[in-house]
């Protein structure tokens, strides 16, 4: 689908959200920066985004037609004709699946536009859709407002059929022109989506994007829109199998070139040109913040899709993912501090296929089914030095558990109503406040001596943890590390459902 993060667009505010980003001096001590990353918080965009979870992404295009997973750009647009497109129907199975936030592929790399543009022929204006007046974009944007659900836009930076592609001037001018319309005639942009194509042209050249006025575009028209994975709001996780990393860090190293706009820029965002590979195993340890000249606040999307493609292939109908994969999946990815994007490719008529649908509501069902109580809920929770019990088994980010003075550890011990079995452990911070948590473990007592039952590095956003079922009614988290006071908004026990 994408030729990803070979290098890295990255642009981050200064003193309009002061605490997403920081410099770090050769004079500051490991301590001093460890202090300093611990007080790194997200802005208003990303911290809205984060708090989405699980996010769709429908490809669709050309490539549906064709069957194929890159055009050429060399595509009839007569060949675009969805007899049943109801793009209402996409964002409400997304919505009953548990998705808040959807993207469509406005265009991907061979060119083809789904909404009439005013700058190229190859889109939907030429296609026998609706007799050239169709727009695959207004309605899914006007499906999202009606739903209550996030609208975003992916426009591929590579184009395969646009003659000035590979003149870097024409070609920036073109892409502008084309993300002005996107921005302009759709109502509210949640996110805005580009990945790091860059293929070279038929005379074997390649243009140079001009990502720092993508960015001023995007700031001036969608302020609100977070700028995903070549941008600076969202990075890629690494891989596109569904599975994030163990140890997941929201707050990572960024080139110190970032201070150079600081002063002359102090209200707006910095943005500065694609630099710097960002999927590695470990991104934000003690190790790798020590060395880094600066820190920011630039947390992990997880894409995946339903299928083995991206767009939709008939012969894929029996390979769509189960239930019981998209938990797994779920798991590893939202239960790792990152957001899901699963890919839901919409068929040839322009529907999500029945396939689909029935394997992600199933998916729905057995999270729904799965926490839906949390056991910790009535439960007696004392914390020696903790302060605000009460609020673990609420989950809050207005009312949050933390630590008496200046502690990096904790015990957390938690003493159910009566013995109970559960298997998941859920753990979330308050990252308002910041990404601090190192490392805990967590134990049951069985009766004669305390056990451990799982273990963890980082938390963040999110964490869930898996483990073999367990009957107990005392159990306790013990916080081993942290990078300054720990804070939790949940602490969730649950029992996985199984359908039995």
């Amino acid at each position: 689908m994408k030729n990803l993060l070979s290098i890295i667009a990255i642009g981050f505010c200064s003193t309009a959200y002061a605490q997403n980003y920081t410099a770090i001096s050769p004079r500051d001590s490991k301590q001093e920066i460890v202090n300093k990353a611990a007080h790194i918080t997200p802005s208003p965009r990303q911290l809205r985004w984060q708090q989405l979870e699980f996010t769709a992404f429908f490809h669709f295009g050309m490539n549906t037609f064709t069957n194929q997973e890159w055009g050429n750009g060399k595509e009839d647009p007569k060949l675009f004709n969805p007899t049943q497109l109801n793009a209402s129907q996409w964002v409400r199975t997304s919505k009953q699946a548990g998705i808040k936030q959807v993207i469509i592929t406005a265009k991907h790399h061979d060119g083809f536009c789904l909404w009439p543009s005013k700058y190229t022929e190859h889109s939907v204006k030429n296609s026998p859709w609706k007799n050239g007046q169709g727009d695959v974009v207004k309605e899914v944007a006007e499906a999202c407002h009606a739903q209550g659900v996030g609208f975003g836009i992916y426009l591929s930076p590579w184009d395969r059929n646009n003659p000035d592609y590979g003149d870097t001037e024409k070609y920036n001018a073109y892409f502008m022109n084309q993300l002005t319309e996107l921005l302009s005639n759709y109502g509210r942009v949640d996110e805005v989506w580009f990945d790091g194509a860059n293929g070279e042209s038929p005379n074997g050249k390649k243009p140079v994007y001009h990502f720092e006025e993508w960015y001023s575009l995007i700031r001036k028209l969608q302020p609100g829109a977070v700028i995903a994975i070549m941008g600076p709001d969202v990075r890629w996780v690494g891989t596109e199998s569904g599975y994030g990393r163990l140890s997941e860090w929201s707050v990572v190293p960024i080139d110190k070139q970032a201070n150079a706009s600081t002063a002359q820029n102090s209200q707006k965002d910095i943005a500065f040109a694609p630099k710097g590979d960002m999927t590695g195993d470990d991104l934000g340890s003690r190790d790798k913040i020590g060395n880094a000249q600066a820190l920011a606040w630039y947390p992990a999307e997880t894409d995946v899709s339903i299928r083995p493609g991206w767009f939709y292939h008939e012969a894929e109908d029996d390979k769509v993912k189960s239930p019981e994969k998209l938990l797994d999946i779920y798991y590893s990815s939202v239960g790792r501090n990152s957001v899901l994007l699963l890919n839901i490719p919409p068929d040839k008529r322009g529907l999500i296929n029945e396939h689909d649908q029935k394997n992600i509501l199933e998916w729905k069902n057995i999270i729904n089914r799965t926490f839906k109580n949390n056991l910790v809920k009535g439960a007696r929770i004392s914390s020696e030095n903790g302060i605000n019990t009460a609020a673990l088994a609420k989950g809050s980010l207005d009312n949050y558990w933390t630590t008496k003075g200046r502690d990096t550890s904790s015990v957390i011990q938690i003493t159910l109503s009566k013995p109970q079995t559960f298997d998941v452990l859920c753990l979330k911070e308050n990252i308002t406040i910041g990404q601090r948590i190192e490392k805990f473990s967590f134990e049951y007592f069985n009766g004669t001596n305390w056990e451990q039952a799982a273990e963890g590095t980082t938390v963040g956003a999110k964490r869930l943890i898996r483990f073999n079922a367990i009957t107990a009614q005392k159990v306790r988290l013990k916080i081993l590390a942290s990078r300054l006071n720990p804070t939790l908004t949940t602490l969730g026990l649950y029992k996985q459902f199984t359908g039995n």
